[in-house]
């Protein structure tokens, strides 16, 4: 089996469909049948077939209603070669559009689990059979991988966000057939990728650490609960059993959850697909934003503080004087209005002054130290996320000195 999601939703539909056939059925509806001359022309014998293509056709309009039915055509609609399989059911491609594709193969599907069939219940056997046929013929000689990773740190309220591309994220406990160490925690949150890729390619795993991190990276400047993946992610292919990939993403230190409302969840994809779109691969942006990722790694609040005055630092210091000369007044008049200004300067002063006797071992992980810590890493973080989106000029030292040049003196 390649697709385990595509098969579950399309069993959860085509059982809703026969409960609701049965009832037509029930109540006085006919399936139409057809007369069929088979034997000798001498003497020839006469059969009755049930038209069940043409009574599903029919009642096309009133199955769309059925609340499985979003999920069952979505599904499809992402299949590689879907006119392949219309062909091999002999049915002709509706149009190049993948939703009128999908809607075709739906009825194709149904066609096959009740063919010749005058009662409508949901035989298994004859389920699997049909999904068998369409998986061999739209999928072809291509392969789908599946990787999940645990999400720590967010907490969904819909069942499913997705975010493009076959990657999503998912209350684990809407899915099946998961590994058991994915499974432990039930309200937990997964990422789930699904990589259509030809025979033979070996990429797909690549190309799926590279996305989980990108999705990694957004998640962690969307919300200051920094949620971060798990440690392992699991991967399959076709169906075959789960293994495991272990991911560099160091340690996620209590920070609370993230809510996610139902609300957010255009402003989150949207965000995400900035990022992977806007992240750069080199230069002082590239590296501030790791050592900012680098900080959300770390198992304490006190071990972080350097990565973040590195990352300010690579922004926004002097890039010809050492340490973090004019730093806290470029951060302090892009993040703060200016009655709010004096303040967060003098905490980010704070901050630097802080990291001395951090080093030497003679900070304690104080509330009102972690506090000023995560002042700096929220600054730190805005700045970086409102580049990404494009809010902000990535020429952030020119940005800060002519804010502070158009203050009045």
């Amino acid at each position: 089996m390649h697709n385990r999601a595509l098969h579950d939703s399309l069993a959860a539909f085509v059982e809703e469909a026969a409960w609701q056939l049965a009832e037509e059925i029930a109540g006085g509806a006919e399936v139409p049948f057809e007369l069929i001359e088979q034997g000798r022309a001498s003497a020839p014998l006469y059969c009755y077939r049930p038209l069940t293509g043409r009574f599903l056709a029919d009642r096309s309009p009133e199955l769309a209603k059925l609340p499985s039915y979003p999920a069952a055509v979505q599904g499809l609609a992402a299949l590689p070669d879907l006119p392949a399989y219309l062909q091999a059911r002999g049915r002709r491609t509706p149009s190049p559009h993948p939703r009128n594709q999908a809607d075709a193969a739906l009825q194709a599907l149904l066609t096959a689990v009740w063919a010749e069939s005058s009662e409508f219940v949901f035989d298994q056997a004859r389920f699997d059979v049909a999904y068998e046929e369409l998986e061999e013929a739209a999928y072809g000689n291509r392969t789908l991988s599946v990787v999940l990773a645990a999400v720590e740190g967010l907490v969904l309220e819909s069942d499913e966000v997705p975010l493009g591309d076959g990657l999503a994220l998912v209350r684990v406990e809407t899915l099946q057939d998961v590994p058991e160490e994915l499974g432990e925690d039930e309200m937990g949150t997964v990422a789930v990728l699904a990589l259509d890729s030809t025979a033979g390619d070996g990429r797909a795993l690549e190309d799926a650490g590279r996305r989980l991190r990108r999705l990694q990276t957004a998640l962690r400047l969307w919300d200051d609960a920094e949620p971060s993946l798990g440690p392992t992610a699991w991967a399959r292919t076709n169906g075959r059993a789960w293994s495991a990939v272990p991911l560099a993403t160091g340690v996620r230190r209590d920070a609370g959850d993230c809510l996610l409302s139902a609300e957010e969840e255009d402003p989150l994809r949207a965000f995400c697909s900035l990022v992977a779109r806007r992240t750069p691969r080199a230069g002082e942006l590239a590296w501030a934003l790791r050592r900012f990722e680098l900080g959300c790694e770390r198992a304490f609040a006190v071990e972080a503080l350097t990565d973040w005055l590195l990352a300010a630092r690579a922004l926004l210091a002097d890039p010809d004087a050492p340490g973090y000369d004019g730093m806290a007044e470029r951060l302090a008049v892009i993040c703060a209005t200016p009655d709010e200004r004096p303040a967060l300067e003098a905490r980010l002063d704070e901050a630097i002054r802080l990291e001395r006797s951090a080093i030497t071992g003679h900070v304690r992980p104080e509330p009102a130290v972690e506090d000023l810590i995560a002042d700096l890493g929220g600054n730190v973080r805005a700045v970086l996320r409102d580049v990404l989106c494009g809010h902000l000029d990535p020429q952030l030292r020119r940005l800060a000195d002519e804010l502070l040049a158009a203050e009045p003196i």
